[in-house]
C-alpha cells in the first residue's frame, strides 16, 4: 500500500511525534525553551535541516553503499547545519550566542538522523521531504508549547512582550527542572488523549 503525503504528515506531527511519542531530541527541549524567540529559531533550523537532509539522503539512497549509509547521512546533516550555523552568526549573532552549542548539536540530534535512516533511506525524495517537514513541525509544536509556558511563568513575558498582569514569577521555570516538568505534562497529556482516541475507536468498531 502506497504511503500518502497526508498520512506521512499526520504521523510526523502527531501519530509518531519525535518528542512525546518517541521521546527523542529532549536535550534541546530542556536547553533552549526558556525563551520563545530562541526556541522559534531552533525550531526553524531543525525543520530546515531535517527536511533538506531527508530529501538529499533519499536522492542518493540507491547509490550509497549500505555500510556507508550512517556516515554519509551524518555528513549530509552536518553540511546543512554548518550553513545554518554560519547564517545565524552572520544575521542573528545575539541569538546564535544564546543558543551556543545547541545549533551544532542538531548534527547528533536523534530526530534528524532517525528520520533519515528510518524513512528517507527507503522512500522517494518528495515523501522524504514531507516526512522531514512534518517531523520538524511535530518537534516545533512541543518545543514552542514548552517555551511559551516557561517564559510566561518564569519571566512574565511571551516573546519578550510583558504579560498584561502582575504575578509572582516561578523561578523554577527558567532552569532545567522547569523544562522537565513541562515536558512530563505534555507527554502525559498526549498519551492520555491517544488512549481516549483508541478507546473511542474500539467502541465504534464494536
Amino acid at each position: 500500500m502506497a504511503v500518502s503525503p497526508k498520512k506521512v504528515t499526520k504521523e510526523g506531527v502527531w501519530g509518531n511525534n519525535p518528542i512525546f511519542r518517541q521521546v527523542l531530541g529532549i536535550c534541546s527541549a530542556l536547553a533552549v525553551t526558556n525563551l520563545v524567540v530562541n526556541t522559534l529559531v531552533m525550531c526553524v533550523g531543525l525543520i530546515y535541516t531535517q527536511s533538506l537532509s531527508s530529501l538529499t539522503a533519499s536522492i542518493f539512497r540507491n547509490v550509497t553503499p549500505f555500510r556507508l549509509r550512517i556516515i554519509s547521512s551524518t555528513l549530509i546533516i552536518a553540511a546543512y547545519v554548518i550553513v545554518l550555523h554560519n547564517f545565524l552568526m552572520a544575521f542573528l549573532p545575539d541569538i546564535s550566542t544564546q543558543l551556543g552549542p545547541y545549533v551544532g548539536l542538531i548534527i547528533t540530534n536523534c530526530i534528524v538522523l532517525g528520520r533519515v535512516e528510518a524513512f528517507a533511506s527507503q522512500n522517494k525524495p518528495w515523501l522524504s521531504f514531507v516526512d522531514g517537514v512534518a517531523s520538524g513541525i511535530g518537534y516545533s509544536v512541543v518545543l514552542l508549547t514548552i517555551a511559551v509556558a516557561r517564559e510566561a511563568l518564569g519571566f512574565g513575558t511571551i516573546a519578550g512582550f510583558p504579560l498584561p498582569f502582575e504575578f509572582t514569577k516561578w523561578t523554577i521555570m527558567v532552569v532545567a527542572p522547569g523544562a522537565f516538568f513541562m515536558l512530563g505534562i505534555i507527554v502525559w497529556l498526549s498519551r492520555w488523549l491517544q488512549s481516549r482516541a483508541e478507546a473511542a475507536a474500539e467502541r465504534t468498531e464494536k
